[in-house]
């Protein structure tokens, strides 16, 4: 692994239950990349993080060109030749005139190719009639055109020296378009983050084995990498782990020497079989352990030595909930992306809740769905449990309930937050 800044205590805090903008913000101030640089063709470089600014080099487009088939003329003399144009040039894309467009004249001009010297107007060909008379061709151009009309001016979408794109961004297909079309065939970005993934448990069984009674499929593990492959990671299963303390202890410490993060999914209550926890302070630091939320209160996180340690809950809501919260803004920063939180819209609420506990902020599945006016609502899956993977597939994002409210009343605003805005796609 490349050498890495100082990360001690980058989780440390001194209370026993952080609530959730408090864990936020110590993420926020602590985090930091720990991503080398690598050089990549555009070809490799969608979803990756963009480790250098991009500029134009020069006017996008370079020249003055037409946006349609049609005719390119001079719009001054429009009135004065009665739209009646003689035809001198044909200019095609790929190829510019030298030849300044006389008086009363008009090019035959293609989509994308360079408006002659002198012509500042196109019409559309499907607007215009054509004859001969004499041997000349001729064009007639309606009325009705505004100067400029179908011509695309030098330097319209890009200006030379503007900033395109900056470090750390995400490159999306379009950015990526955006830097083809400054001719740059190679960009600087962050290496991809070596991630390990780990399940814990000895009821977690993997799909394809055998089942019996007290076996689960280890279903966090897809869920997790899934996730995952939204950023820019390389993943390695490190597979199942029984919960023995010693074997935990050795894989986390191996892992610690190859990853840049590892991530775990069960093991992170007190229980006396939960053994990750204790792995985790033994070999390094464990901190945020035991959050003020719904679900997900055991999530942790920690350190052991240059290697970050993302814990997420055994249950598989609680485990996809810390992941879009916590994980996936930590792995971003650390990748040199920016810590990249979900959406929130205000939605009028299709349920109630009559009570809830005070001082902890709660995450419902959340379903869109539209009310007999035709007005998008938000409606609750009917089971809160952790363990129901069938919410997570059907809800389409969350609903936030802050530590302050108690209850929610059908129609009361309330926070949604898309799945398609925490990278679940």
């Amino acid at each position: 692994m490349t050498a890495k800044p100082d990360l001690n205590d980058c989780f440390l805090h001194d209370k026993d239950r952080l609530k959730h903008a408090e864990a936020l913000a110590i993420l926020k101030e602590r985090i930091q990349s720990v991503a080398s640089i690598e050089t990549v063709s555009l070809d490799d470089a969608l979803g990756r993080i963009l480790a250098e600014d991009v500029t134009a080099p020069r006017n996008i487009p370079l020249a003055d060109n037409s946006a349609v088939d049609g005719y390119a003329f001079r719009f001054s003399d429009h009135d004065e030749a009665g739209g009646f144009f003689r035809l001198s040039q044909r200019v095609a894309a790929g190829h510019k005139s030298d030849q300044t467009l006389a008086p009363w004249s008009a090019a035959r001009i293609f989509t994308g190719a360079v408006m002659p010297p002198g012509a500042d107007t196109v019409a559309m060909q499907e607007d215009c009639e054509t004859h001969q008379q004499d041997g000349q061709d001729f064009v007639i151009v309606p009325q009705g055109l505004k100067k400029g009309a179908n011509c695309r001016l030098a330097g319209e979408d890009v200006q030379e020296g503007a900033a395109i794109l900056t470090v750390g961004h995400r490159l999306r297909p379009q950015d990526i378009a955006a830097i083809a079309s400054t001719g740059v065939a190679e960009i600087a970005v962050y290496r991809k983050l070596k991630v390990a993934l780990v399940s814990t448990g000895d009821e977690l069984r993997r799909p394809g084995d055998l089942i019996t009674v007290g076996d689960v499929y280890d279903s966090n593990h897809f869920l997790l990498n899934g996730l995952c492959s939204h950023l820019p990671v390389d993943i390695k299963d490190l597979g199942i782990l029984k919960d023995e303390a010693q074997l935990i202890e050795n894989t986390l410490a191996s892992a610690s020497q190859e990853f840049d993060v590892i991530l775990t999914s069960g093991g992170a209550s007190r229980g006396e079989e939960d053994h990750m926890q204790t792995a985790l302070a033994k070999l390094g630091q464990r901190h945020m352990w035991q959050l003020a939320i719904k679900p997900g209160r055991p999530v942790m996180f920690g350190q052991i030595g240059s290697s970050i340690f993302l814990g997420m809950p055994g249950n598989p809501v609680a485990a996809m909930v810390c992941f879009m919260l916590y994980a996936r803004p930590v792995i971003s920063v650390l990748g040199g992306g920016a810590f990249v939180e979900p959406q929130r819209f205000q939605i009028p609420s299709d349920f109630e809740v009559p009570k809830k506990k005070p001082d902890r902020r709660e995450f419902y599945r959340g379903i869109l769905a539209a009310d007999d006016t035709g007005r998008t609502v938000a409606q609750k899956f009917a089971r809160d449990g952790s363990g129901l993977i069938s919410g997570l597939r059907e809800a389409d994002g969350l609903i936030e309930i802050p530590e302050e409210t108690t209850s929610v009343n059908r129609g009361d605003l309330v926070t949604f937050l898309p799945f398609t805005g925490m990278g679940v796609l």
